[in-house]
């Protein structure tokens, strides 16, 4: 092979390193979330590249071979060709030829390793770092097609490089990570809130991060701070509490203390509120006296140290607004308001009927 050949194939094996090297890095570090609108759309390369990011030990097995495969020969092809053109210059020096070979030997290994780190190595990796969703579309319909050709080397070599793992009691991943977890997720957002890429001027997202590690002992009303009423209250009572503390909603409990139920003001609107004590004819419902059973919404129970957000969904599903709070042995321990939780989430809800 001539010396201007061992040129060529060095630029040619240059390429074809780069090639590897940036494929690699994109599919490591390309969302998932951009490429899978694109594949639904029908996009061949979106769904190539989703494939690949699905099967990623073999397309870094592919890589690797094919990085390994062409330093190999940009050492043994191009080295030599660049150390005869170099003895050529430095033979006008005059120096011994021991001296020249050695000379030109380290200059030509110098040159070919800055090649091949900086072309080969570097300049890829930071390319599929900086613009990973492009890069991953353009290397990784090329990477598969390589993998599928010489798929029974690859899964080889990967089986025994996983064997290895496993000795050590690693388990291999198939899939590049294509979620992250909520603690990853708080840190992102701290850290994007702190460099001014991301706002949160209500503190909704913080809170949101927060609101995941509450329970409903954290949040439920304790019995000494409840505002409740007697089950014998009456709707004038409930006009009076409204008056003086400016709540919508009202618990209601026994002689013994004990939580019966709770009633909402809208409950008994429509309730004669006569201070005769006498029903009036205004509407079949009208009713002086105590407030009617059937007025009065039931308390469901939820364990104190049940998570707030499964807390949540349990009062979304029975369209309760209020619940008991009890311990292990049955104790209750307060009362959890839906109002409260929301506040958990989104900040201070002003009750319409709230006193200042």
């Amino acid at each position: 092979m001539s010396d201007w050949a061992g040129l060529a194939w060095l630029v040619v094996l240059l390429a074809a390193n780069a090639f590897f090297v940036g494929a690699e890095f994109a599919v490591i570090s390309a969302r998932r979330s951009q490429i899978e609108p694109l594949a639904e759309a029908g996009k061949r390369s979106a769904k190539t590249a989703l494939w690949a990011m699905e099967h990623a030990t073999l397309m870094l097995a592919t890589s690797q071979l094919g990085i390994t495969v062409c330093s190999l020969l940009i050492l043994n092809v191009s080295e030599p060709a660049i150390h005869h053109l170099l003895e050529v210059p430095l033979g006008l020096t005059g120096l011994p030829d021991a001296y020249i070979g050695t000379l030109a030997f380290i200059v030509a290994l110098l040159l070919v390793s800055y090649l091949h780190v900086v072309f080969g190595e570097m300049v890829p990796k930071n390319l599929s770092f900086s613009v990973p969703d492009r890069a991953v579309l353009l290397l990784a319909p090329p990477l598969v097609f390589v993998a599928r050709v010489f798929k029974p080397l690859i899964i080889t070599l990967n089986a025994c490089a996983n064997g290895v793992l496993r000795l050590f009691g690693v388990q291999p991943k198939n899939e590049a990570t294509s979620a992250y977890t909520l603690d990853e997720v708080a840190t992102i957002v701290s850290q994007s809130t702190r460099e001014g890429v991301l706002r949160d001027g209500t503190g909704a997202l913080s809170a949101a991060f927060e609101f995941t590690n509450l329970k409903v002992r954290d949040v439920a009303v304790s019995l000494g701070k409840l505002v409740s009423l007697p089950e014998t209250a009456t709707a004038a009572d409930v006009e009076k509490a409204v008056t003086r503390h400016g709540f919508s909603r009202y618990v209601l409990a026994d002689a013994e203390g004990f939580l019966t139920g709770y009633v909402h003001l809208k409950d008994v609107l429509d309730l004669d509120i006569a201070s005769a004590g006498a029903a009036t004819l205004a509407a079949p419902d009208s009713y002086a006296g105590q407030i009617p059973a059937k007025r009065i919404r039931a308390l469901i129970s939820i364990f104190e140290d049940t998570d707030l957000e499964d807390a949540l969904a349990t009062m979304r599903r029975s369209g309760a607004h209020l619940a008991r709070s009890f311990t292990a042995e049955g104790e209750t321990t307060g009362v959890l308001f839906l109002e409260d939780i929301i506040e958990e989430l989104v900040g201070e809800v002003q009750d319409a009927t709230r006193r200042e």
